[in-house]
């Protein structure tokens, strides 16, 4: 079984920035994808970032030089550091892990931003 433990989330003003943090626990194999999912109040959940084990990274566009996703393999854990951030961004952040055919999700974190 996979844990994942999300932090990091809050209230910020446009244009700031915070930075989330997913740590993984359990039975993780070497080679896994994690990434960053989002959801807004009345719609569907969208993938914000992703990257590989062997780092290769994904970015929607709207997060394309704002947002950048980071892992520490070592640790089993994957960052979100978001900056310039827009009162669109408002969501429940979810981490994910995919790993041997099998999808995990974390418990969410709520970043607003407004001001």
């Amino acid at each position: 079984q996979v844990q994942l433990v999300e932090s990091g989330g809050g209230l910020v003003q446009p244009g700031g920035s915070l930075r989330l943090s997913c740590a993984a626990s359990g039975s993780i194999s070497s080679i896994y994808v994690m990434g960053w999912y989002r959801q807004a109040p009345g719609k569907q959940r969208e993938l914000v970032a992703s990257i590989s084990s062997g780092g290769n990274t994904y970015y929607r566009d709207s997060a394309k030089g704002r947002f950048t996703i980071s892992r520490d393999n070592a640790k089993n854990t994957v960052y979100l550091q978001m900056n310039s951030l827009k009162p669109e961004d408002t969501a429940v952040y979810y981490c994910n892990l995919k790993v041997s055919g099998s999808a995990y999700w974390g418990q969410g974190t709520q970043v607003i931003v407004s001001s």
